[in-house]
């Protein structure tokens, strides 16, 4: 969501890669690009970018105006960053039932969800944590505790005079759903989308393939591609500590938070991808396995049935280990 400008942008480890990566994978498919093109609009959104790419003439920009005042929506309904917001608003009220609009409460039962399947691996109510290492804006605020949220038809239920919501590592994923739908309803069959480094594809690239992405290294510092996927009608989403974090007396600190333990995830896990048929999935279950960690998190993985790619550090390489299905996606 809509972070300070001197603050690191979120995570973006799968890269866009349209026809260039099938270009290098099979020339046939280079040459049916060529004759079919993308057309791609973009923009920007919770400080981070977005594309939509779909076959050339289908007009993808008269999907613009839409799609930013959906974007814009969610910013102002889920954003801590913003003393406007209804999450803010939330935040500030005192213990009690508080009136929210009903895509912050649909989001925060999601959000309930994978806290309850993730014995609390993810927990929206993390944020004053994730402030304490540096990381985030709820500053003020009682320890985390999510079984103290409840939900009622356009309320949410704050059981604990203190407790503050932060939806930031589920609401991106939720919006890009939203894009999707946006896109899906005005007719496009064939498309992919890129919201800040999580992705949703449908149909097949003009080619005639499924669509291709890359995973980008993910250690400080590194560049290239670790893993190549091919995606159809699917959602994927990558978290890691690659983007935001920072190193002090020789240890380094990722902004995810193990709630258990109250401190940034160690381990050697660099960074998980999750395959789910809703970007609103796939983005909280990357949140909890990475809060997981390198053991816990392929076993909760396996657990809930998440198709996952784990990617860890092993010497001066990175290991991989793939659960749910998660191998039969990788070219």
């Amino acid at each position: 969501m809509s972070p300070l400008p001197s603050r690191p942008t979120r995570r973006s480890f799968l890269k866009l890669t349209g026809g260039a990566l099938g270009a290098t994978l099979a020339a046939p498919a280079l040459l049916r690009a060529e004759t079919s093109p993308l057309e791609t609009i973009a923009g920007t959104a919770f400080a981070t970018y977005w594309r939509l790419s779909v076959p050339s003439g289908r007009d993808a920009g008269r999907l613009r105006g839409r799609i930013e005042a959906a974007l814009a929506e969610i910013d102002h309904q889920m954003s801590p960053w913003r003393a406007d917001s209804d999450v803010c608003r939330f935040n500030a009220a005192a213990e009690g039932t508080v009136a929210m609009p009903s895509e912050t409460v649909s989001v925060t039962a999601a959000a309930l969800a994978i806290a309850k399947a993730s014995d609390g691996r993810f927990d929206p109510t993390v944020g004053p944590l994730v402030a304490r290492w540096g990381f985030g804006p709820i500053e003020k605020g009682a320890p985390p505790d999510w079984h103290k949220i409840g939900l009622a038809e356009d309320h949410i239920v704050k059981r604990k005079g203190g407790l503050t919501l932060d939806l930031c590592g589920i609401a991106k994923g939720y919006a890009l759903d939203r894009m999707l739908a946006i896109a899906s309803e005005a007719g496009h069959d064939d498309l992919l989308i890129d919201l800040g480094g999580e992705l949703a594809a449908k149909g097949r690239h003009p080619s005639g393939r499924d669509w291709y992405v890359a995973v980008e290294d993910p250690r400080p510092g590194a560049s290239g591609i670790v893993a190549k996927l091919r995606l159809d009608d699917t959602t994927v989403a990558t978290s890691g500590g690659h983007i935001q974090s920072y190193e002090l007396d020789g240890r380094r600190y990722s902004h995810i938070i193990d709630p258990p333990t109250g401190e940034p995830v160690a381990g050697g896990l660099l960074s998980v991808s999750v395959l789910a048929p809703r970007a609103t999935e796939a983005d909280g279950w990357a949140t909890a396995l990475a809060a997981a960690g390198p053991i816990e998190g392929p076993a909760l993985a396996r657990k809930n049935g998440i198709a996952a790619l784990f990617l860890r550090a092993d010497g001066v390489d990175i290991a991989r280990e793939t659960t749910g299905g998660f191998e039969t996606h990788l070219l």
